[in-house]
């Protein structure tokens, strides 16, 4: 019997842990102190500082699940294959184990443990660049070969993929900066300093017979693996990070590291030799309610409409968990857009209001043994949806109200108006459209096109702001945000000892410009209190006290005192962080750093701006006095 996802995610987990990788709890998708992205977009990302080589309390192999949300991929869903919330199954090795025992393991794990078939698995490899002198990945390749001859399969290499499509027992298929990676890409893009290193992707073969020939540019097209017939699905990727960018070049890093990923619901999908991951136990039950409430079948005409809604309700019920809520900036405009997206393809089927809440409860059976806090915040997720539902209908009717408003002079619709209903009143472009012909209103011969410009037009000013807004962070571990950083824990030691020790962290943001910390407290801070609390603070940098750091079993580090938020997030092994005065604890945490070795290097701090951060928590933002 095929796995199903619970079991294949136990199952890796536990594969890691016999090879001696500590396995630790996925984060959040909302990434704690790192103000450069709005979600955690794969797992890699919280295991940064240790792949830079500042030391893990984890140890050198770690294993995780971890739940990631890519809001770029939004416009992609509604095919057989992508999500915008996912899980990422990864391990890591830093500084200790490389290419060999990687890509055995990985292989082993998904034949002997997965039970896919050899013969159905195929892999890419690194080809080389003269341009950058970086060596062919010959080494992965030598490695795969022997571990494919291991279940008789002649693995021979394709050198130009795109031009030579599937050869006869072609099995490696080389490509250069399709298997490359840095957190800034290409070469040309990467700082002196970054990271990198080729990697090597594993990819599913569906078969040649189930290559996806419904569009027309698939059929006279070179099949290879990197193509976008469907015929492929890529699996996992396996990271070599071991060269560091120059001024010249690229030279290698002290310390060669592991980085792997592998899509669950992917890989589930493989499992089950099922091309529509829609199909897999991580979302039909949640396709059949909505089956149940529409009396509509999935099928080929309504498919991506129940994509839409089942992806776009998930992603919103996780993030909601992790504190995101409906709004007009940043995160919480995403979950909004989520659920107004879901609403608007509910309709298209004969959606009723109401739906999009009816879907939490077979979300959480999903998820719910993995991810306990689910069922905990059930009724909340399902208020918030409720609400949102509700504004939106009536968003709709002031549409309605602006779009007649708009048109009775001009008696015409146009792609900028169209969008501007869309952008502002949440008005979709097709609901526009019905209206114009219903009203006899006239609708602009390039409308699809005018919408498209004014829509890239606000992209790119929106990316742009977002670009400044989200430039600095701990990513860049600047001394400004690293002296940030551990001013958070003296204003988190300050509230406690001029509020009572109910004033619990509950997140922070840091930037290169502020930190905002948000706490629990019932009440708006009086001015009095916020200057007891910025003078407590102020006094302690100015004695200069140590900042010392050590490593603890964490349930020991908390029985000693130490403090944190999200407890189940930290690993068993963890770095606690103490300031002291004399004998006097001052402030004792669970932390990931980085940190000052001195107080005093952070420097005056003011806090500039106290306000509510939702029920029962408020906020603060302090910033350096210059």
């Amino acid at each position: 019997m095929s796995l199903n996802s619970q079991q294949l995610r136990q199952k890796f987990l536990d594969y890691q842990q016999k090879n001696n990788h500590t396995v630790v709890p996925s984060r959040s998708l909302v990434p704690e102190n790192d103000p450069t992205t709005l979600f955690t977009t794969a797992g890699m990302q919280w295991m940064l500082p240790y792949l830079l080589g500042q030391e893990s309390p984890m140890g050198t192999r770690v294993a995780n699940s971890q739940k990631c949300l890519r809001a770029d991929d939004i416009d992609e869903i509604g095919d057989n294959r992508h999500s915008t919330f996912f899980e990422m199954l990864g391990n890591w090795s830093f500084g200790d184990y490389f290419r060999k025992e990687q890509l055995t393991w990985v292989f082993h794990f998904l034949v002997d443990e997965v039970g896919l078939d050899p013969q159905r698995l195929y892999v890419t490899a690194f080809r080389g660049s003269e341009e950058y002198d970086i060596p062919q990945d010959t080494e992965a390749i030598k490695i795969w070969q022997k571990l494919f001859a291991e279940y008789d399969i002649d693995a021979q290499v394709v050198e130009n993929p795109a031009e030579q499509g599937m050869v006869e027992n072609g099995r490696i298929f080389l490509y250069t900066w399709e298997n490359w990676w840095s957190r800034a890409g290409k070469p040309d893009n990467m700082p002196v300093g970054e990271p990198g290193g080729p990697d090597s992707e594993i990819f599913y073969d569906y078969g040649a017979e189930r290559k996806d020939h419904q569009h027309s540019e698939f059929k006279d097209q070179v099949c290879h693996l990197n193509c976008d017939c469907g015929r492929f699905l890529e699996i996992g990727n396996n990271v070599f990070m071991q060269f560091k960018k120059t001024a010249t070049g690229f030279e290698p890093l002290a310390k060669k590291n592991i980085d792997f990923g592998g899509g669950l619901e992917r890989v589930l999908a493989a499992a089950h030799d099922e091309q529509d991951i829609f199909k897999t136990d991580l979302f039909w039950p949640v396709i059949e309610k909505i089956q149940e409430q529409t009396q509509t079948q999935y099928q080929e005409k309504t498919a991506t409409h129940f994509r839409i809604i089942t992806d776009h309700v998930k992603a919103a019920v996780m993030l909601i968990t992790d504190g995101v809520e409906p709004g007009n900036k940043d995160r919480s405009y995403l979950v909004r857009r989520f659920l107004r997206r879901a609403i608007r393809h509910g309709k298209k089927i004969g959606a009723q209001p109401g739906l999009l809440s009816s879907l939490v409860s077979p979300v959480i059976e999903i998820y719910k043994d993995h991810y306990p806090e689910l069922t905990k915040k059930k009724d909340f997720i399902q208020q918030t949806i409720d609400q949102e539902s509700e504004r939106f209908e009536q968003t709709i009717e002031k549409g309605l109200k602006e779009f007649a408003k708009a048109t009775a002079k001009t008696k015409k619709l146009t792609g900028e108006l169209a969008f501007i209903l869309y952008q502002t009143y949440g008005f979709p472009l097709e609901m526009s459209i019905e209206e114009a012909k219903e009203q006899k209103v006239k609708i602009a011969k390039d409308l699809q096109q005018e919408f498209e410009q004014a829509e890239k037009k606000h992209i790119a000013k929106s990316r742009s702001g977002a670009a400044q807004k989200f430039s600095g962070g701990l990513a860049n571990k600047g001394e400004v945000t690293t002296q940030y950083h551990t001013a958070t824990h003296l204003i988190n030691a300050a509230l406690r000892q001029v509020l009572g020790s109910e004033a619990e962290q509950r997140g922070s943001n840091i930037t290169d410009k502020r930190l905002r910390f948000d706490f629990a407290y019932g009440e708006a801070l009086t001015d009095k209190q916020i200057q007891q609390v910025e003078d407590l603070v102020n006094e302690w940098i100015k004695q200069d006290l140590p900042v010392k750091k050590e490593m603890m079993e964490k349930q020991a580090a908390l029985d000693s005192g130490a403090v944190a938020v999200f407890v189940e997030r930290y690993p068993d092994q963890v770095f606690v962080y103490s300031i002291c005065d004399g004998d006097r604890e001052i402030s004792k945490e669970l932390c990931g750093g980085p940190h000052v070795d001195a107080t005093g290097e952070i420097g005056q701090i003011e806090i500039f701006k106290e306000k509510s951060a939702g029920a029962g928590v408020r906020r603060v933002y302090a910033r350096k006095v210059k």
